[in-house]
């Protein structure tokens, strides 16, 4: 049998063991830590993209991505507690329900990280070009600054050249070992809700604030159609991608004192926060210079990314539409005058978000690295620099991928892709908290899931109704890199794994090294 194949629980928690955690964490620096992780490329650049499927219904968009957001987060919390090991929800998978599956889990972890770096450097770009360089008076050729029309970038375009850039750029810093300072990060956090407060505060009370613009509120309907993408649900399965970052949060539970209160109040107070703000944001700008649609002949906004959409935005009587702007935030103050609070908007977007891009990449290349170390993936991509002691491989592989797609393709299709495996992601890690609580209810949990059987079921259906509204391809293009996915595992990984040939890897912390340690290998010899 194929799903035999479950990773020792046991195992993996005396490996975590060895680590000595502190528990010096509080509900307000939980909240703080999950508001700064939550808030960077959704709301600064994809504001834009929501606006045009949904319209005004944008604000209920973000609410409905915020409570699927809320149900995942207490399942991850949970899981995360009980297995404070690296490799997030591929791990938390091999630990409960398999190899099979945590090979999917990570399969598409790989694939989200790496297409939501490119998604924030397509966003980095468009606040890059507009507010830094037009700020001194510099205007990129159009075939440098866009990808091509074909690909949903703008006539003219062949690629989009910051993006690449600052891709490449933060690759090199990941590869020689440069890390974030927890200073830095904070100042990187005040900057953000700073401009994102001044926002809110100058246009809810602008002059220009018009109640009317908000009608029609659901110019394309709560659902707009499976595959199409549009609607409150369909926007709200793309404003998801303002959300991810939460879970780093669930990961310190176990630092975190009286984690059974703390955690929960970290979890969902982050969250409700970035959904209230969001939604302020989200009137701000319609209410000010509106956010309806460009539709189609059959009244249908025109989708998101796509070569028509590119071509009407082009049109001078769009020149002033939220929904066709790079750096929507920017773009709204300037509209109404306010170009200095604008600019300081662009330059919060771009001093904040290549930070943003360089955990999405480390996140990938250590997901990456851990199905590695496990024999999954060639050995040789977890190799070690033997100077910066990173791994360097897997990084430079990675960037370059991340670099080629934001070169070449605009935000919302990228933000669409990478949150069809997300969502998939989150859905296991509920399946795997059912599964622990039947099949080892006595281990110790450092939080418990309340109402389990109501919360995890919630956040799987929660899940499959936004993978469900999002476009049609982004829907196919995760069960089409699942197929290759299969490839890879019956064609390599599966007759490669360290626990298919009986050995459990475990890392002493003490003196550095791995002792493989053998175990009966399974019934099929595999």
């Amino acid at each position: 049998m194929f799903l035999d194949r479950i990773k020792p629980l046991d195992a993996i928690l005396a490996t975590a063991e060895k680590k000595s955690l502190h528990r010096s964490l509080g509900w307000f620096q939980l909240t703080l830590m999950g508001i700064g992780c939550v808030i960077g490329t959704g709301i600064f650049v994809l504001t834009a993209v929501g606006a045009q499927k949904a319209g005004p219904g944008l604000m209920i968009a973000f609410a409905i991505a915020g409570l699927v957001c809320i149900v995942a987060a207490l399942c991850y919390a949970e899981i995360a507690a009980m297995i404070p090991v690296a490799g997030s929800a591929y791990t938390y998978s091999y630990a409960t329900i398999g190899e099979f599956f945590a090979w999917t889990v990570g399969w598409a972890l790989i694939m989200e990280y790496a297409i939501a770096a490119s998604a924030v450097s397509v966003g980095w770009s468009g606040y890059f070009s507009g507010t830094v360089l037009g700020g001194l008076g510099v205007e990129l050729p159009t075939w440098l600054s866009a990808g091509p029309l074909a690909l949903g970038g703008v006539d003219g375009g062949f690629i989009n050249l910051p993006a690449l850039l600052i891709a490449l750029l933060v690759t090199g810093l990941l590869v020689i070992g440069t890390s974030e300072s927890a200073k830095v990060n904070a100042v990187l956090v005040a900057i953000k809700v700073t401009a994102l407060t001044a926002f809110v505060a100058i246009t809810l009370t602008s002059s220009d604030f018009d109640t009317s613009r908000f009608n029609p509120f659901l110019p394309a309907g709560v659902f707009g159609g499976w595959g199409t993408g549009v609607g409150a649900v369909g926007a709200a399965a793309t404003m998801f991608f303002a959300y991810v970052g939460f879970d780093a949060v669930s990961t310190a539970a176990e630092e975190t004192k009286d984690p059974q209160r703390n955690v929960p109040i970290g979890l969902v107070g982050s969250l409700l926060f970035c959904t209230v703000f969001y939604v302020l944001v989200a009137a701000g700008a319609v209410g000010t210079i509106g956010g309806q649609p460009i539709l189609d002949a059959m009244g249908i906004p025109l989708e998101a990314g796509s070569p028509e959409l590119a071509r009407q935005c082009a049109m001078p009587q769009y020149a002033d539409a939220l929904v066709c702007s790079n750096e929507p935030l920017a773009h709204v103050l300037k509209v109404l005058g306010f170009t200095g609070f604008g600019n300081a908007i662009g330059l919060a977007a771009f001093l904040a978000l290549p930070s943003v891009i360089l955990v999405l990449i480390f996140g990938q290349t250590r997901i990456f690295f851990v199905m590695s170390r496990d024999g999954l993936l060639p050995e040789r991509l977890s190799q070690v620099h033997p100077r910066f002691k990173t791994p360097h491989i897997v990084t430079i592989i990675t960037g370059l991928a991340v670099a080629v797609a934001a070169a070449f393709f605009p935000v919302g299709q990228l933000a669409d892709i990478s949150n069809a495996g997300t969502l998939y992601a989150f859905l296991m890690v509920a399946v795997a908290v059912m599964v622990l609580r039947v099949k080892d209810p006595q281990r110790k949990r450092h939080f418990k899931v309340p109402m389990v059987w109501v919360v995890a079921p919630a956040t799987i259906i929660g899940c499959l109704l936004l993978f469900l509204n999002l476009p049609l391809a982004a829907m196919l293009f995760l069960p089409a890199w699942g197929v290759l996915g299969l490839v890879v595992y019956f064609g390599y990984s599966r007759s490669q794994s360290h626990l298919g040939r009986g050995i459990i890897e475990v890392v002493d912390d003490v003196a550095g090294e791995e002792t493989m340690v053998p175990i009966h290998p399974p019934a099929d010899g595999n």
